[in-house]
């Protein structure tokens, strides 16, 4: 029985992650969560004929309790792991919408919120590869995927003219050179490390935006549309997961996909 890691489980793409791969019974699927009792009350509403889930409390940011998930997980599978999708992540409102600069003349918060952002995105990543590492080492499959962002890529930056979310493109920077830095590590033992990107989705991350700002976000997805003439807006979690999915289970080390960041299409094709 294929086994399954997921982090961030509780909504967005983590949610449909669990959901979309729990779909097969065969699939034994461990969710990682911030809050357990809130999730397992979601999983009884919304999918309650499916054993083959199991939520596990554990913030990204908390290394013991993702020491004490890591035990769990091998309590649950027998030892082994073979896939670790590496979707828990923190965005920010404070940069949504102003470019780098603006955000400058509040030093302390733009301090405050990189550091968060960091923390979240790349150290708690690296402390949930470290520490799953030796249950990847023992599954079949051996696949640890971080779920990444177009907004992390030096080169589409510039080629869209993406002034916003600065922040959280510099702590998706990292987080795609902390999984490079893991797949040279690991390649001679045959564990795939990658991060992908799912493409524009539709979270709910823009809800409440003012005027002024809708203008700027305007303004944003112009430019994407003259990127990839194709794009009609954001995708759905459910189709972003498939899209995922799909890239993952074609990617492999003999192929020379570790250590790489693409996108949902499992190319340098971000929209």
């Amino acid at each position: 029985m294929p086994s399954y890691v997921i982090t961030g489980a509780s909504r967005n793409l983590g949610w449909e992650f669990l959901r979309q791969i729990s779909n097969d019974p065969n699939n034994t699927v461990i969710g990682l969560v911030r809050n357990k009792l809130e999730t397992d009350k979601k999983v009884l509403e919304e999918l309650q004929d499916r054993t083959n889930i199991h939520i596990l409390q554990a913030d990204i940011t908390d290394y013991a309790a993702l020491q004490n998930a890591a035990a769990e997980t091998a309590n649950i599978t027998g030892g082994g792991l073979d896939y670790l999708i590496a979707n828990a992540g923190a965005v920010a409102h404070f940069d949504a919408y102003d470019p780098i600069g603006v955000l400058g003349q509040q030093p302390d918060i733009l301090e405050n919120e990189l550091m968060t952002m960091f923390q979240v995105n790349v150290v708690g990543n690296i402390h949930l590869f470290n520490l799953f590492v030796p249950l990847v080492r023992k599954g079949e499959v051996k696949k640890v995927i971080a779920i990444s962002s177009g907004q992390g890529s030096l080169e589409i930056i510039p080629k869209l003219k993406i002034k916003v979310a600065s922040l959280y493109a510099i702590s998706k920077a990292g987080l795609n050179t902390a999984v490079a830095k893991f797949a040279v590590q690991y390649a001679e033992e045959g564990i795939l490390f990658m991060s992908i990107c799912p493409g524009m989705v539709d979270t709910g991350r823009y809800v409440g935006a003012t005027p002024e700002q809708l203008v700027g976000l305007g303004e944003m997805l112009k430019s994407f549309t003259e990127y990839a003439p194709h794009f009609k807006g954001p995708s759905t979690t459910e189709a972003a997961v498939k899209d995922v999915l799909s890239v993952i289970n074609k990617s492999s080390v003999e192929k020379g996909d570790s250590g790489t960041f693409v996108s949902h299409y499992g190319n340098q094709q971000w929209l």
